[in-house]
């Protein structure tokens, strides 16, 4: 068959391609509920046109999705987003982020595999959710982050107060952040990376 002709297949697009300086890279993943930002932090941050697998949301998932607080949300992931960000003309990150219903949560194991960490995305009007989120990060030993997504209808707490409720243990960073703007994820993808290093420097991070 021949390709070259107008029904070859399109190559990556100039702005898709590695650059030549980059080491390394690393997997990360980006988990939590229902509706709290994962897609959008994915695609707001990502330096390519982000891959997403979201599907209109139907009558099947009345009465199985918990969709509080997420009511006008009309799409929802059903595998997985991927996006790409550098971090220095080195380092790359790979972006996983996950879907949220829970009928869906046993894709995850498959995208913990080979992760070198994760950002816990919470809505703190749903803080109940990401425990059995950060469970699951605790039993697969990835070291995560937790971001609080500000969305404005959301009641605000001191990040220690949030850090009892949530048992986080001494030194497992927590922030806030607004998913929908790279800078804000930009940040919280920084701050895993250097909660990473000091793990790895300490001999914690296997």
């Amino acid at each position: 068959m021949d390709l070259k002709g107008s029904d070859a297949l399109p190559g990556p697009r100039a702005d898709d391609h590695l650059p030549q300086s980059t080491q390394a890279a690393a997997k990360i993943v980006i988990v939590g509920g229902f509706g709290v930002g994962k897609t959008t932090m994915v695609g707001s941050v990502s330096e390519i046109k982000p891959l997403t697998t979201e599907e209109t949301m139907t009558q099947a998932g009345v009465g199985v999705d918990d969709n509080f607080g997420s009511e006008t949300k009309t799409a929802t992931t059903v595998a997985m987003d991927f996006g790409r960000i550098r971090v220095s003309d080195q380092v790359v990150l790979y972006l996983f982020g996950t879907p949220g219903q829970e009928r869906f949560w046993f894709l995850w194991d498959r995208l913990f595999q080979g992760a070198l960490g994760a950002v816990v995305l919470l809505d703190t009007r749903r803080l109940e959710v990401s425990y059995e989120v950060m469970g699951r990060l605790e039993e697969r030993g990835v070291p995560f982050v937790v971001a609080v997504n500000t969305f404005p209808d959301a009641p605000r707490y001191p990040v220690e107060d949030l850090r009892q409720a949530l048992d986080l243990v001494p030194g497992v960073p927590i922030l806030e952040c607004d998913a929908r703007r790279r800078a804000s994820s930009r940040d919280v993808l920084l701050t895993l990376m250097r909660f990473l290093t000091g793990l790895s420097a300490a001999g914690r991070l296997t």
